[in-house]
């Protein structure tokens, strides 16, 4: 796929971009600022902020050897002074999407925002309440950014992470999955993430690397569209597996 996608050089843009590419994709990114962006020269870049229109219809009306895109992503997070960017955001893309023939749009949003139909657990409740409640601009920035998309008739999936951490993969599976078939892949991605439409997962965090895969995931198998899925990391396999060994071999 030909995938537009905003806020490349952040935490997680980064992930996003390396599964992309690692996947095959053709990708084109909008930067602010080309210094220390880490983007590699070679992609298809468009200088300048994403607020500006003429520079995201630059970016999306993209065709490279008569392809269009076919899916803008977004790994944007919040910036200091922009207490409404993702609600704009969308608004704008809602609008300027279908005239460049794009219908299809995956963003990374978050665990308090609250979607009709939600069946969260009491703690992600409470969780959710307070976030609303202390979290200020920025959840309220993401929930109004749920309500533009959700009334749009565009193919929209808004990934609801908890905490992100960090955590790096395991050396040895970014190995294992060059030439991986996709079926596998999906498999392998449903073995570390936990998602549901409405329910809440276990756990309360999740890598920053699980959620891009997630994402691509997603991007090339939908199955979450006009959705905003909750989503953690799973127990690691090894975990279960000592689990189920302790409680075979406890008396009785």
């Amino acid at each position: 796929m030909r995938v537009l996608l905003l806020g490349a050089s952040g935490r997680t843009g980064r992930w996003l971009l390396d599964e992309l590419a690692a996947r095959g994709h053709e990708v084109a990114v909008v930067v602010r600022s080309p210094a220390g962006s880490r983007i590699p020269a070679d992609l298809e870049i468009h200088h300048g902020d994403v607020r500006d229109l003429a520079v995201l219809a630059t970016a999306l009306a993209s065709v490279r050897e008569g392809r269009p895109l076919d899916a803008v992503v977004s790994a944007l997070g919040p910036r200091p002074g922009a207490t409404t960017l993702h609600r704009d955001l969308a608004v704008r893309l809602v609008a300027m999407m279908p005239t460049a023939g794009i219908r299809r749009f995956i963003g990374i949003s978050g665990a308090g925002v609250d979607v009709v139909g939600d069946q969260k657990s009491l703690r992600d409740r409470a969780v959710s309440a307070l976030a609303q409640r202390f979290g200020g601009a920025v959840v309220r920035d993401k929930q109004q950014e749920y309500e533009v998309w959700s009334a749009s008739d565009l193919d929209w999936t808004l990934v609801r992470p908890p905490r992100l951490t960090e955590d790096r993969p395991d050396p040895h599976d970014a190995g294992q999955r060059i030439g991986v078939p996709l079926g596998a892949e999906h498999r392998r991605v449903d073995d570390e993430v936990e998602h549901h439409a409405h329910r809440s997962p276990r756990r309360t965090s999740i890598s920053r690397v699980a959620v891009a895969r997630f994402v691509v995931d997603e991007l090339e198998r939908p199955r979450y569209v006009r959705a905003a899925p909750l989503v953690a990391a799973r127990r690691p396999a090894r975990h279960r597996r000592d689990r189920l060994t302790r409680s075979a071999s406890s008396p009785g």
